[in-house]
């Protein structure tokens, strides 16, 4: 009987081609119009690029620490990653020097913002909102501000809120990773309110002029808050000490700040251009020495007393060299990594044919749909995201083979197992499908997961086989329920399948198919199809449906409204045994002994008991 769920293989096979030219229309659209490239782009252990030796020196005259160094890196890597580059390294070399290897050719703008320094500011806030733009709709029409224009009197004034400014905040969108990236070009004129972002990019800022320098910052550290009689609380805070200059002007900002409204009682320190943090004033800071709190934990607050050393300690980088260099691990290594995807994949192919015969062609022909699909993806984010192909990612999409191997293993010997069970074609390939697609899904998740805990933990090239195994653990799953399982249905339906060729891989003779009893004391040969008697009033039904379970649990052997006694039932399975013993290619219609012709319900199918 035809239900809502009747598969449609046709239409399946449709939508998979759909999404294919799409991805391809996307990619030669993209590189017609666009700066798309063909081919994925490569990191830099394959394709080579720019390496720039960075020496820091504090523009105070005091010695670098290690500690300096490496918020350096960090705030270098935040730059690098925001504009859009993957695949670069930044280490230190020696404890005094900076290495920059980006992969590629990089434009003039990338490499500026590894060389220039950043600074530590800090600015009153004057308006805060969320980072998003405010719809255009909404947004104040020019001439209409709510600030009347005159000359502000302090840092905290709204007068600084130009009807220019007001509009750069009301556009200013804090999600977008352009922003976010830090540099001169954010920082803006100390002595002028800006629009910036917080460095999480979860709130947007008006703040006003420059206030105290980060050179101004004596020092900083973070530990457990410890209260005024000297008892240690489970609160994680950040210290500051500001240097007598310091101290003299975080005075006057705390008096002024206090007696404000939030969040005009706030105070900005601004890194490279991103608001690190943005407290609230409680109390006048006479003695220069700050506590900042919060919803801290112990890395939290320990980052931002680093970035506050950082900012205490200006940096000036001094480029060493700047030189193209090679691939680390040179064209060679990606052609063996290449050979050896093309050496598993003839070997699957090569076993798959073996093992399956003429079905082994569907895990050949899928595994080529996954091969098309992976590569329209990863050129599609190289162009999109900046993504590079490194070689542990070449690693990630080798494996990916046996992934998808495996789930064509799972299917078809489920499928083959119903053959065993006596079952038609069309019914194995449902009812195996019903079984093996709960076992491709865990299979799939548990790799999935394993993807995602070694992408967010592992650092280097591990994250981008990480990646590439995640990816290709998504296709392997589009591939299987939008090609392989609709090319099962259809082939079911062919002559040289459906009817068991010896070459087909389906061939219930020599899968060791058995007769199977459908109830009633009815055995039919392995491959046949179970049909029901002729009832008055009724037509011959075909019993080529899985069974469901309403159908397992009536009792068997009820016929004709009564239930059939056990000496029936014994005889019936006698009968079903010796059938299926002997391999006879017939079915057996005849009712049991004692049987007065019980009435099969159409469209039912049972296993042997």
């Amino acid at each position: 009987m035809a239900t809502s769920n009747r598969p449609r293989p046709k239409r399946t096979l449709v939508s998979l081609g759909v999404v294919v030219i799409a991805l391809l229309g996307a990619l030669l659209a993209g590189n017609h119009w666009s700066d798309a490239s063909l081919t994925p782009s490569l990191a830099l252990d394959l394709e080579g690029g720019t390496q720039v030796i960075l020496t820091p020196t504090a523009d105070s005259g005091e010695k670098v620490t290690e500690e300096t160094i490496a918020q350096a890196i960090e705030i270098i890597r935040q730059r690098i990653d925001a504009s859009g580059v993957a695949e670069a390294e930044i280490t230190s070399q020696g404890g005094s020097n900076i290495v920059v290897a980006i992969p590629g050719e990089p434009d003039a703008e990338t490499l500026d913002l590894v060389r220039e320094s950043a600074q530590m500011l800090f600015r009153p806030v004057i308006v805060q909102a969320a980072p998003t733009p405010v719809p255009e709709e909404q947004r104040t029409p020019l001439g209409e501000t709510p600030v009347e224009q005159v000359e502000p009197a302090d840092a905290s004034d709204p007068a600084w809120l130009t009807p220019e400014l007001l509009a750069e905040f009301e556009a200013y969108d804090c999600t977008d990773p352009a922003n976010l990236r830090g540099g001169p070009d954010l920082v803006g004129s100390p002595d002028e309110a800006v629009v910036a972002c917080d460095a999480s990019g979860t709130a947007k800022f008006v703040l006003g002029p420059v206030e105290v320098r980060g050179d101004d910052v004596e020092s900083a550290s973070s530990g457990l808050r410890t209260t005024q009689t000297g008892a240690v609380t489970n609160e994680w805070v950040t210290n500051i000490e500001f240097n007598r200059e310091g101290t003299s002007q975080f005075r006057a900002v705390t008096e002024r700040l206090l007696g404000l409204e939030s969040p005009r009682n706030q105070f900005a320190m601004v890194l490279d251009g991103l608001v690190i943090s943005a407290p609230s004033v409680n109390s006048v800071i006479a003695d220069g020495k700050a506590e900042i709190s919060g919803n801290f934990t112990r890395e939290s607050a320990s980052t931002l007393a680093q970035q506050l050393n950082f900012g205490s300690l200006p940096l000036t980088f001094t480029v060493q060299s700047e030189q193209q260099i090679s691939a680390t691990l040179g064209s060679e290594q990606l052609q063996r990594g290449l050979l050896a995807g093309l050496i598993g994949l003839v070997l699957v192919g090569i076993y798959s044919i073996f093992q399956y015969r003429a079905l082994g062609l569907v895990t050949v022909a899928s595994l080529v749909i996954a091969g098309v699909v992976t590569y329209l993806l990863i050129a599609l984010l190289s162009w999109t995201q900046g993504y590079r192909l490194s070689l542990p990612g070449v690693a990630g999409i080798i494996v990916a083979i046996g992934v998808t191997a495996d789930s064509f293993i799972v299917y078809f010997e489920r499928v083959r197992d119903e053959l065993r069970d006596g079952r038609t074609l069309p019914a194995a390939v449902a009812e195996g499908w019903n079984r093996a697609r709960r076992t491709i899904l865990a299979s799939d998740a548990v790799n999935f997961l394993a993807a995602i805990v070694l992408y967010f933990l592992a650092v280097g090239g591990v994250r981008g086989f990480a990646f590439t195994l995640g990816l290709t653990t998504l296709v392997d799953l589009m591939v299987v329920f939008l090609f392989t399982h609709p090319v099962m249905v259809l082939l079911a339906r062919t002559k040289f399948f459906g009817e068991g060729h010896r070459a087909s891989g389906l061939d219930p003779e020599s899968l060791g198919a058995r007769s199977r009893y459908v109830g009633r004391g009815r055995v039919v040969a392995p491959g046949e199809r179970a049909t029901a008697s002729r009832r008055p009033g009724t037509s011959t039904a075909v019993d080529d449906v899985v069974a469901t379970p309403a159908d397992d649990r009536e009792p068997v052997g009820v016929a004709g409204g009564r239930r059939m006694t056990i000496a029936e039932r014994r005889a019936a399975e006698r009968r079903a045994a010796t059938a299926g013993a002997s391999g006879a290619g017939h079915s057996s219609t005849a009712p049991p002994d004692g049987d007065d012709g019980p009435q099969a319900d159409a469209g039912t199918e049972r296993k042997d008991a």
